[in-house]
């Protein structure tokens, strides 16, 4: 804390944020994403973590970009809980591992394989990175409210964007490629590289955590000559968890 009683990392005090805190990676969507609230105001900047607060349906929110994985991510709900958050939504892109996902469809998070280390100094292995169940049912209830394709399941988070991207170019490419068929065989849906930590930190500090993605593209599915087109409007997953959040 600063003297001011500023957290560190994100710049904000107690007041300047709500107890519901959007959560995207991207500092750029934060302001797209504000466009949604009331009233509207930019809190603070600080390295990756951008704030803006207002309100929906009377209820102070907040957005807060975390950047890219889970140090910052988890730096970003260690903070905000600090300040009175309880309620958390991550609102991300990914890839599609399961071919049923096409670019374009949100895919809302039930749980996240952890293959990633942050959350491995809060908690063992063998603890699973389990999104709450009513963020999760608030998500997928405002999808189906408006009529946005998606898909609830269990999504891989990994630390290194090109380890899925290049894996055989990687020293440890034989693990890697082993594990993606792994998560290919058990039905994983989607690639990204947040989630885990989030969950897994938020079982820690008490307080709830879901996560909506939107599907930029499906490497499965372009193997398989399917050519879909990617898809980087991400306005969809922001109107599920505005939707969410208001059930909430």
């Amino acid at each position: 804390m600063f003297d001011n009683g500023k957290q560190y990392h994100i710049r904000c005090a107690k007041g300047d944020i709500g107890e519901y805190c959007i959560l995207p990676g991207d500092p750029g969507r934060c302001a797209l994403i504000a466009e949604h609230f009331a009233d509207a105001v930019k809190v603070a900047q600080n390295r990756e973590y951008t704030t803006y607060t207002g309100y929906i349906k009377e209820k102070k929110v907040s957005v807060v970009s975390t950047g890219i994985g889970g140090p910052s991510a988890a730096i970003a709900m260690e903070e905000l809980a600090e300040l009175g958050a309880h309620t958390f939504i991550r609102v991300g892109t990914c890839g599609g591992i399961n071919v049923k996902v096409q670019a374009g469809d949100a895919v809302i998070a039930s749980a996240a394989v952890r293959q990633e280390g942050t959350s491995r100094e809060y908690a063992p292995l063998e603890y699973p990175a389990a999104a709450d169940f009513g963020v999760t049912l608030a998500l997928r209830d405002a999808a189906d409210r408006l009529g946005i394709p998606c898909h609830v399941g269990v999504v891989q988070c990994k630390d290194s964007f090109y380890g899925q991207h290049r894996p055989e170019a990687m020293p440890v490419a034989g693990e890697l490629l082993e594990k993606w068929e792994a998560w290919k065989r058990l039905g994983v849906l989607a690639s990204e590289m947040e989630s885990a930590t989030l969950f897994v930190v938020a079982a820690h500090l008490g307080v709830r955590c879901g996560t909506v993605l939107h599907t930029v593209w499906n490497q499965e599915r372009a193997k398989l000559g399917y050519g879909d087109a990617s898809s980087h409007d991400v306005d969809n997953s922001v109107k599920i968890c505005v939707e969410a959040i208001k059930a909430l």
